[in-house]
């Protein structure tokens, strides 16, 4: 089992930036693929970001390419969103995600709670 809590969630105005945190407290994730994903009230889950584990390679929801930056730090057990050029569309609850990576959040076995993003226009 894998927990994972995310922070960094919060209010911003559109153009400004964010940074979220997805951590595995007394875990070590660094055989797993991580994720993002976010979910709009009323809309699906939908993909943002994904790294896989060794951070050598990364994906992108089209929506956020050139805008979003994931990493991860796997001796911290971390991994990030850096989140700039903000829109109100951006604002949705963010989750992290473990699993064996891709757009696909069935690839994923171990989710965070989420954090709540919100862009003021």
């Amino acid at each position: 089992q894998v927990q994972l809590v995310e922070s960094g969630g919060g209010l911003v105005q559109a153009g400004g930036s964010l940074r979220l945190s997805c951590a595995a407290p007394g875990r070590t994730f660094y055989s797993y693929a991580m994720g993002w994903f976010r979910q709009a009230p009323g809309k699906e889950r939908e993909f943002v970001a994904f790294s896989s584990w060794t951070g050598d390679s990364a994906d992108y929801a089209d929506s956020v390419k050139g805008r979003f930056t994931i990493s991860r730090d796997n001796a911290k057990n971390t991994v990030y969103l850096q989140m700039n050029s903000l829109k109100p569309e951006d604002t949705a609850v963010y989750y992290c995600a473990a699993g064996r990576g891709g757009s696909d959040r069935w690839e994923y076995n171990y989710w965070g709670q989420g954090t709540q993003v919100t862009v003021s226009s």
